[in-house]
Parts: C-alpha cells; sequence; structure tokens
C-alpha cells in the first residue's frame, strides 16, 4: 500500500506541475530523466496559478493532505502570501460512509445491543460529512427517561491507519526536502510534520474534543456572547461524542442574518471581544474558529450570540506569554517600537544577542505606514503576520502557541469584517487590553493575587513559629558547625606551620653536620 500510495503522490505532483517550482539547482540529479520517462505526467494544469495547482494536488491526494494544507495555511511564516493565501479555500467535505456502520459504531461504542436503547428517532442519513468524523442527529434517553436533541459524532472507521500511512510519507517528503533543498534548514520540515502529526491525531480522540468543549462552556457560562452546546459526558467515549443540537444561522450566511434583522455591527464587535476574553481571561481559546464552526443564535438579533463548536483543536497561553503578548500589542498600539523590540528579547522569542536598534527599525519599517491609513482599512491579523515575519528575519523561534494565536485572529478579524467591513479592530481590542494590563499590574491585581493566595497562607499560619524555630535551629547548628570547621582549619593550619619549622631546623641540623664532619 505504501508503494502505491507513493505512486499516487508522485503522479499527482507532476501532474500539478509542482516540481516546475522547485527551482533545478535543488533537485536531485535522477529527477530529470525521471520527467522524460513520465511525459505523459506532465503539468496538465499551465493556466493556473502555483497557489492553485498546490490546493488542488492536495485536493486530490484526500482529506489527510487537505488538513494539511490547512494547517500550512497558517503558517505564514513559512510559506510566500499567494500560496497561503489559496490554501485557506481548502474545503475539508469529503462523501459520508455508510450510516449503518455509524449505528454499529455507536453501538459497540456504548457497549448496547440496538442504538433505540439510548437513542430515538436516529437518522441514517448524517448530518455532516469531513475528512476524520461524520455527524448523526437522534433524540437521547437520559439517565432519566427524558429525550433530548443531539447530534452524535462518530469517527471514521479505519481512519487512523489512513493517516498513519499518509503522515509516514509526510515524515520521508520532509526528510528529502530538509536535505537537498538549501532554505530546508529554516523551513524546518521535519518539526512541521510532527506538529502537524500531533494536532490530528489529537482530533481522532473525542474525549479530548468534548473535554475541551466541557471547559469552554464553563468559561462563557451565562454569557451574552458566546453560547457552547452541552457535552453528553457519559454517553462519549474515543470514538463517539454526544451533544446538544443547536439551532442557528451560519455566521457566513449574511443575507440570513440580514433576514433576522441582526445588528451585525454588535456581532462584530462581540467576536472581538470573545476572541480577547478567552486569550487574556480564560488562556484557553478555540483555535478553528472558521465559520463552519460558528453560528449566529436567531434568538435576540439587536443582541446577537455566537454559538461555537468543534472544539477539537484548542490552543493555550501561560501567564508570560499573555503578558509579553498584551504588552506588545499596547506598545504597538502607542507606536513605541523599542518598546516591542525589548519586549521580543525579554521574552526568549527572539535571541538575547539581537542588536535592538537594527531590529526596532525593521518593525517601524513594518508598522510606521500603516498609521498613515484610516484604521477601518488596517488589517490587524496582517500586520501581526508581518511582524513575526519580520521577527523571523532576527532569528525568531517559532513558537506553537503564537501560531495557533495568528490564525485564530485571522479568523477572527475575516470575519468581522465580514459581518461589518467597518469593524476598527484596534479601537474594539485597545480597551480591552488596557483594562487588561491594569488588572496584572495595579493595586486591583495586589489585591487578587492575597484574595488568591488567602487560604494557602492561612493553611501554613499555624506551622510559622515552628518553621521559624527550625529556621533558627537550623541557623545555630550551620553556626557551631561553622565554628568547628573554623577550629579544625586553625588546627590543620598550626600543624602544618609547626611541620615547617621541624622540617627546616632539620635541614639547618643536617646543613651544620655536613659543615663540621667536611
Amino acid at each position: 500500500m505504501r508503494i502505491t500510495r507513493l505512486i499516487k503522490i508522485t503522479k499527482t505532483f507532476f501532474q500539478y506541475g509542482l516540481d516546475e517550482l522547485i527551482p533545478p539547482m535543488w533537485l536531485p540529479w535522477y529527477v530529470t530523466p525521471l520527467r522524460t520517462m513520465i511525459f505523459w505526467w506532465r503539468n496538465k494544469h499551465p493556466d493556473k496559478t502555483r497557489g492553485q495547482r498546490i490546493r488542488l494536488a492536495l485536493q486530490e491526494l484526500g482529506p489527510v493532505w487537505v488538513k494539511f494544507g490547512q494547517m500550512l495555511s497558517t503558517r505564514r511564516d513559512l510559506l510566500p502570501h499567494d500560496i497561503a493565501n489559496e490554501l485557506n479555500f481548502l474545503q475539508d467535505k469529503v462523501a459520508p460512509f455508510d450510516g449503518k456502520q455509524a449505528q454499529q459504531l455507536i453501538e459497540h461504542a456504548l457497549e448496547i445491543n440496538d442504538i433505540s436503547q439510548r437513542f430515538v428517532e436516529f437518522d441514517i442519513k448524517p448530518l455532516a460529512s469531513a475528512s476524520i468524523a461524520q455527524v448523526h442527529t437522534a433524540h437521547l434517553i437520559d439517565h432519566d427517561g427524558e429525550h433530548k436533541d443531539v447530534v452524535i459524532k462518530v469517527i471514521r472507521p479505519g481512519i487512523d491507519r489512513i493517516i498513519n500511512a499518509d503522515v509516514e510519507l509526510m515524515q520521508v517528503i520532509a526528510g528529502f526536502v530538509a536535505r537537498y533543498m538549501p532554505d530546508g534548514k529554516r523551513l524546518r520540515p521535519r518539526e512541521v510534520i510532527e506538529e502537524y502529526k500531533k494536532t490530528i491525531i489529537d482530533e481522532l480522540d473525542l474525549l479530548r474534543e468534548a473535554a475541551n468543549a466541557i471547559q469552554l462552556r464553563r468559561n462563557f457560562e451565562n454569557s451574552d456572547s458566546l453560547y457552547v452546546p452541552f457535552v453528553y459526558s457519559d454517553f462519549c467515549r474515543h470514538n463517539v461524542l454526544v451533544m446538544e443540537r443547536i439551532y442557528g444561522i451560519p455566521v457566513s450566511d449574511i443575507a440570513a442574518l440580514k433576514a433576522n434583522n441582526t445588528n451585525l455591527e454588535k456581532l462584530a464587535e462581540r467576536g472581538v471581544e470573545v476572541f480577547f476574553t478567552q486569550v487574556f481571561r480564560d488562556s484557553f481559546f478555540h483555535a478553528d474558529m472558521h465559520p463552519g464552526n460558528v453560528f449566529v443564535s436567531y434568538e435576540n438579533p439587536q443582541s446577537p450570540q455566537y454559538i461555537g463548536i468543534d472544539c477539537g483543536i484548542v490552543g493555550t497561553l501561560n501567564r508570560e506569554d499573555k503578558r509579553y503578548l498584551a504588552e506588545n500589542f499596547i506598545a504597538f498600539f502607542n507606536r513605541d517600537y523599542r518598546k516591542v523590540a525589548e519586549l521580543h528579547v525579554d521574552s526568549g522569542w527572539v535571541p538575547a544577542d539581537t542588536n535592538l536598534e537594527d531590529f526596532e527599525f525593521a518593525i517601524r519599517t513594518v508598522c510606521e505606514p500603516i498609521f498613515n491609513k484610516p484604521l477601518a482599512e488596517i488589517s490587524f491579523g496582517h500586520v501581526l503576520v508581518n511582524l513575526f515575519n519580520t521577527a523571523r528575519r532576527f532569528n525568531m523561534e517559532v513558537q506553537p502557541q503564537l501560531v495557533l494565536l495568528q490564525k485564530t485572529l485571522l479568523y477572527i478579524e475575516g470575519l468581522g469584517r465580514q459581518l461589518y467591513p467597518q469593524l476598527d479592530l484596534w479601537k474594539t481590542a485597545k480597551p480591552f487590553l488596557e483594562n487588561w494590563m491594569k488588572e496584572q499590574i495595579g493595586p486591583k491585581a495586589v489585591y487578587n493575587n492575597v484574595k488568591a493566595n488567602l487560604p494557602f497562607w492561612g493553611e501554613k499560619l499555624p506551622e510559622i513559629p515552628d518553621l521559624i524555630y527550625d529556621y533558627l535551629k537550623a541557623g545555630k547548628y550551620a553556626h557551631q558547625m561553622q565554628q568547628l570547621h573554623m577550629i579544625k582549619n586553625q588546627q590543620e593550619t598550626n600543624r602544618q606551620h609547626k611541620l615547617t619549622r621541624i622540617t627546616i631546623l632539620l635541614g639547618c641540623a643536617i646543613i651544620a653536620l655536613a659543615i663540621t664532619f667536611k
């Protein structure tokens, strides 16, 4: 199977003229005669751009490669913009597998003889189908005997074998790129494939997705901005996920949103607020917010609420990353490029020996021209991309958590501008970030830290007298040991001096005797 698959990949590679995108001096010697031997596989799409050819080739190779292309579209630090933009059009849509087989998988996972024991009105026809899983609708009979309107997500049978086989071939190709292409080291193809492998393997575990959805729902409990469907965790397994069925308007359906009299300006602003709340308040953000995973509730169109699904990919930031990132944003808003450069060095994102003057000038070159434009015409997400690309020239290490953040921010901004083209992302984001920074470093932050640590201090308070006693006792013992050590050292010094004197006297006596008997 591996040889057959490799032949298929090679054929697709040549038929879409992808070999023509590689400079001849970068290709190994055997490619030229291979082109001659398989002339019937030559480029059949010369009228298309390089980005279109790459996208079509990935679509032909199948769902695993489509997902790889989707991941690559977020790595603008590695790809030219025209290719990255084209990869954004990759659609993760494949033919569904047999609904009866899905039913059998659900019955086996839940250890039931017939699906009607847990679900009624199970629709054998899938509601949606993607590369890794498909979704069916049903009514769940919960433990109290009540019927709940749900969707059941089922992993495709045998998809793990297909993924592992294709990822192995990707690793072979990555090794080829790293070895033969002059830019192979900078592109870090092996690391990129490993990152992709981890992402796609994680998506195969629906228990992980269920846990992510539960956490995100808890973070936005009673929120007017975002609703996350309830997950029935008792009925979730590694290959089956059962969650509340939602009814909403796809966020990309502008006509339906307008027909529902939705306040699009408010909706766009809330999208920005939801993103920054996830990142800076919760340190836990949905990292796959493409339009297919976002809906808008029919209720309260003048105060619209998002509905988020498919939490298979989430991002997290630690406290230091959050602080540095917020300070970077604020310094950028204030056009303090020196501060941006210093923060990149302080955070360890660029080497400590980076020339700050050169780095500051490079950042200024990217950022300063945009301030001459109206804010509504500036793409904040693309400015962030350009900043990352500039930092890369100064050997900035790729930060996986920042790549996910960049991807999500591009999704959010694109979504916001589609909903409300006049969206001013900066105007919405800057007050949020400034307030967040005040909460982190101001008096309120001190109060919150003290309040958070009070239970710990209260637990340790009774132990303080014993700890002080033990410390003083240990100090006294250490002092005594130091005194004994000093006495021993002095005694050893005196002994050495005494031996030296004796040695000198004996030497003098021997010399005197030698002179006498001479």
